[in-house]
């Protein structure tokens, strides 16, 4: 394919700036691009002319439907589709039809998404209110193209029942406060600013004839059961390595769907372990991003059955080995492209990058807590602080030249700078190459990597939106309070270097350059008055702290009754997929693997009847080992799960209380089916393979 191809591909299914630029009328245009880059009503009749517009360009390419395109708080997105198709007043003409008002703004069903209480069921009212800085795109499918235009969804008092909305309140709130920043460093045109954002994502890849087998990857997305196979990622051999020819073509038909969208999907490679591998796009504005997330999950799954395999986005989906998070790699730039998180030349001079900086170091030790629930989810509960991923300890690397300069401003003592220069690769052949002013840690849940953060915590399987909304909005807050501080002030300077010095020392304790997978770390990290979350029940807990609903509505990003009716449905979705889980595992093994393990211990013992019965003497036959540790394993087997039922019922009785049953989900039910897996994966190592009834992870990490 040539790179004439490739540019005509990117981006022939968007209605893009450069289409509308062609096809609006240039009032219309530049009415449009007002009201996206300032937040400036659209009036009807132009509403009506991007409309109509819009239409026949979809109509051109094939469509016949468009739906208003939406991200409830189910965790997935959701669209009705209506036709282009009219009729006349008589009723007799056929026409194409496509109004202003049917733009921008719709009426879906809202009574069967989570509200968390904002309404009852018989309330089905909602809207959904399309948003212009989102370009509306056209989705392929075996059934052809439909147009669809990204929108938020609100309820009909106007509470948010989507995760767009929040998010951009929250760029909205972070952008008032970073212009009285740059203010105050003399920038006086700079009107708002835009929140890059590039979300990294992990997945696995599966046969599907296999997945069909596991009735645990089928409802739950990951296995309940699977002894770790002798070889997994130990010989570091699958990291970059060559891309198996099916993987190759899943991941070239994928590029082409998501070019075609305008998702510029950018880097794909092979991650640690075996069928894990990753997708990086170019970075964007934190809202596109997250739709463009959206869109590229959605379309991982679809394209994977094309070439009989299955996506997991799930952050565990195989105990043991490395599970799949999403890095979410945060900035702030200006409408003119400068990045306000660039060091630049000179960091340790560079007054306003170390506001910006330190803003965030503040942000982030203040509301630690609300940082952790926003990347918490059941899934994510399994796969912190092991193999690759952050712990569930908040804290952030900065490199050692960083928190260097931070020392000095702290003390006042300035000096050279440790680190700089070039690094030296050590052979003749190759040329020196330029340090990053940091290096990288894989094991900090927020580290700098030289001119953004990256956020490492965020599970594969969930929106951006809700992380990017807290992050945005804890900053936000830490720079309102330096704003106020500064523009007070009667000497500039010298109440900034006071500042500054007044924020390393109070929240340096944040700052860790080591190792957070030691053990040493959580001692440290306790001595510092850090909070060790290690569950997602318990994190939930900062939406609804009176210092969360105090940031959230000073700054307009959520109501209480917002962040409320999110702590309830975050509760309850975690108790319902351990339910679930805790279901369908004790199908698994009362339908699968008992009768499977009681056949093959039949089978011994037969053959212990028959040897002995040749009469050849021996004291102990192996076979009655075997038979010894087989049954025993079952006996405890049998207990475990005779447990897990009884957990259920219980369970099954709190429903109507989410708080209660959700706790009850993590100390009981996980509990039991960790018990339960323990004894059936101990009997997988010894069941013959004829007898073991579903597909091993020897099987399924190796089968693509």
């Amino acid at each position: 394919m040539s790179n004439c191809d490739l540019q005509a591909i990117y981006g022939c299914h968007v209605f893009s700036e450069d289409v509308m630029s062609q096809r609006l009328p240039k009032e219309t245009f530049a009415e449009l691009n007002n009201t996206i880059e300032k937040g400036t009503p659209l009036s009807s009749q132009a509403a009506d002319v991007i409309a109509d517009a819009m239409k026949d360009w979809a109509m051109e390419k094939g469509a016949t439907h468009y739906t208003h395109w939406f991200q409830p708080l189910n965790g997935f997105t959701a669209e009705k589709h209506d036709s282009f198709l009219d009729f006349s007043k008589d009723g007799i003409h056929a026409i194409t039809k496509f109004s202003g008002k049917a733009l921008i703004k719709g009426e879906p069903d809202a009574s069967s998404f989570p509200s968390g209480g904002l309404r009852a069921t018989f309330e089905a009212r909602g809207y959904t209110a399309w948003d212009c800085t989102s370009p509306a795109f056209l989705k392929e499918d075996s059934s052809g193209l439909t147009l669809c235009i990204p929108t938020a969804f609100c309820s009909y008092n106007g509470e948010a029942l989507d995760k767009k909305t929040p998010l951009l309140r929250s760029v909205e709130a972070l952008s008032k406060q970073v212009i009285r920043i740059l203010r105050l460093f003399g920038d006086e045109t700079t009107e708002h600013i835009n929140v890059s954002c590039g979300a990294e994502q992990e997945y696995f890849l599966v046969d599907k004839k296999m997945w069909k087998e596991r009735p645990d990857f089928v409802f739950t997305g990951r296995s309940l059961l699977g002894a770790k196979p002798p070889k997994t990622q130990e010989m570091d051999d699958h990291y970059f390595g060559t891309l198996k020819e099916r993987v190759s073509a899943y991941m070239k038909e994928l590029d082409l769907a998501l070019w075609k969208v305008g998702v510029p999907a950018k880097t794909k490679h092979n991650e640690a372990a075996p069928a894990q591998h990753e997708l990086a796009p170019i970075f964007e504005t934190v809202n596109i991003a997250c739709d463009h997330n959206q869109i590229a999950m959605e379309m991982m799954k679809k394209i994977a059955d094309h070439h009989g395999m299955v996506c997991l986005l799930h952050e565990k989906p195989f105990a043991g080995i490395n599970g799949s998070g999403k890095h979410n790699n945060w900035s702030i730039t200006t409408p003119g492209g400068l990045n306000l998180l660039n060091p630049g030349k000179t960091p340790g001079e560079n007054a306003q990058f170390l506001v910006f900086l330190c803003a965030v170091i503040s942000a982030i030790d203040n509301h630690a807590a609300l940082i952790r629930a926003s990347a918490a989810n059941a899934g994510n509960d399994y796969r912190l602080g092991a193999l690759e991923a952050p712990p569930a300890i908040i804290s952030i690397f900065l490199g050692d030249e960083l928190t260097d300069i931070l020392e000095q401003i702290e003390s006042g003592e300035k000096h050279q700078t440790k680190f700089g220069g070039k690094l030296d690769t050590g052979v003749s052949s190759l040329p020196n190459l330029p340090l990053d002013t940091t290096d990288r840690n894989r094991t900090s849940p927020f580290a700098f990597t030289g001119n953004k953060f990256e956020f490492r915590m965020v599970p594969s399987s969930a929106s951006i939106a809700g992380p990017n909304t807290v992050l945005n909005t804890v900053v936000a807050d830490a720079l309102s309070d330096i704003a106020d501080r500064l523009e007070n002030a009667k000497d500039f300077d010298s109440e900034l270097n006071r500042l500054l010095a007044d924020i390393i020392k109070e929240h340096k304790r944040v700052i860790f350059n080591g190792n957070g997978y030691g053990a040493e770390w959580v001692a440290e990290a306790k001595r510092r008055g850090l909070p060790n979350i290690n569950n997602s029940v318990d994190s939930y807990e900062a939406f609804i702290y009176p210092e969360s609903i105090r940031l959230f509505e000073k700054h307009n990003v959520y109501s209480e009754t917002e962040l409320r009716s999110r702590y309830e449905i975050k509760m309850e979705k975690y108790a319902k997929i351990v339910g679930i889980e805790a279901q369908t595992l004790l199908q698994m093994i009362n339908r699968q693997i008992m009768p499977a393990c009681l056949s093959y211990a039949d089978k011994i013992a037969q053959s212990i009847v028959n040897i002995k019965a040749t009469g050849i003497g021996c004291d102990t036959l192996p076979a009655e080992e075997i038979l010894r540790k087989v049954s025993s394993n079952i006996a405890s087997l049998n207990k475990a799960t005779k447990k897990l039922e009884r957990s259920i019922a219980r369970s099954e009785q709190m429903s109507e209380d989410y708080i209660k049953y959700a706790k009850f989900s993590r100390d009981a039910l996980v509990a039991d089916m960790q018990e339960v897996r323990k004894y059936a994966d101990a009997l997988e190592t010894v069941v013959g393979k004829e007898f073991w009834p579903i597909p091993t992870y020897n099987d399924l990490i190796y089968s693509v």
